[in-house]
């Protein structure tokens, strides 16, 4: 009881002491594209075992997740920054794909991180995609063998900035990942942000001391501290060289909010990324609509996270015009 009250007594201080404005006027912060321009699905009742594929909305354009030509899409709308998960293969390589098994998404079968990567490249990765609950399949035949390994995808957009999920909690794969960057001339370590959950993600951390990455644990204790010592300026370990996520329904308890908050984190090699309202269960909610848009404060120079850049880049783009 005693910490939901302080909870109120803070917000209530930073409520008039730091308000937030209605929304941002200019584009003064980063987009970051979620899986790249994708196909929408219904959220509703999905789970980690839901296949979503099989569940899409009527395609309104021709692209599909996690390819070179679903990042090149998002870009044109006006990313920044595209978000995609990775997996190791049994020859030592890394493909951009979503799914842990093959058979939600594609023709194959099996854990993805079980195969070779010459078999998974023979795939169609467009293979399960249906919006009528498979009465037809709009994507069959159109992306065989255009799952991605992870060096196409940094030596084809060379400038461009990435956010790379690791999708195990696996030690070893923070390791594979690490040796596989440092292999690739030119990867550009200073455009990428990487995050995932566990033992993986907290050894790539303690390796690369020169990407900003990003946990669930540690933005929880970098949220904790801040929350109750941000009066006084002290920024904590926890919050060194990361992504730290504010939701957009709790950027009340940020005390500085934005500026001086994301002028803190600047010091300490960190970012700010701005999400869609927390709701439970729910750790990808997204600046997906005009409404959401509005409650970015104006100002703010971090990255904002959305699911739709069909929508938001557009939005964003026709904004800047006016």
């Amino acid at each position: 009881m005693k910490k939901h009250w302080l909870i109120l007594v803070i917000g209530a201080i930073l409520s008039t002491t730091h308000p937030t404005p209605l929304f941002a006027q200019d584009k003064t912060f980063e987009l970051l594209a979620h899986r790249g321009l994708h196909q929408t699905f219904n959220p509703e009742g999905v789970d980690k075992d839901t296949c979503t594929a099989a569940r899409i909305d009527p395609p309104s354009h021709p692209y599909i997740e996690n390819t070179l030509e679903s990042i090149q899409a998002a870009l044109d709308l006006g990313a920044d920054i595209i978000e995609f998960d990775v997996h190791p293969t049994i020859d030592n390589e890394f493909v951009v794909f979503h799914d842990w098994t093959l058979d939600c998404r594609t023709d194959g079968h099996g854990v993805v991180r079980e195969q070779d990567s010459r078999y998974l490249k023979t795939l169609d990765v467009g293979y399960g995609y249906t919006a009528d609950g498979g009465k037809s399949y709009p994507f069959r035949g159109k992306f065989i063998g255009a799952m991605p390994t992870l060096r196409e995808v940094l030596t084809s957009f060379p400038h461009v900035s990435f956010l790379i999920n690791i999708k195990s909690n696996q030690q070893e794969e923070g390791r594979l990942l690490t040796e596989y960057l440092h292999n690739i001339p030119n990867a550009g370590k200073g455009r990428l942000y990487v995050y995932g959950k566990g033992a993986g993600i907290d050894l790539f951390a303690s390796l690369n001391k020169d990407i900003v990455t990003l946990s669930k644990q540690q933005a929880k204790s970098c949220l904790q501290s801040y929350i109750l010592f941000g009066w006084s300026g002290h920024i904590s370990g926890a919050c060194h060289h990361k992504l730290v996520p504010i939701p957009a329904n709790y950027q009340w308890l940020i005390w500085g909010w934005p500026d001086r908050f994301e002028q803190r984190l600047k010091k300490v090699g960190s970012r700010a990324l701005f999400m869609g309202a927390h709701r439970k269960g729910k750790a990808d909610s997204g600046i997906d609509d005009v409404e959401s848009f509005k409650s970015i404060p104006v100002g703010f120079s971090g990255i904002v996270f959305t699911n739709r850049i069909d929508l938001i880049g557009t939005y964003v783009t026709r904004k800047n015009s006016q």
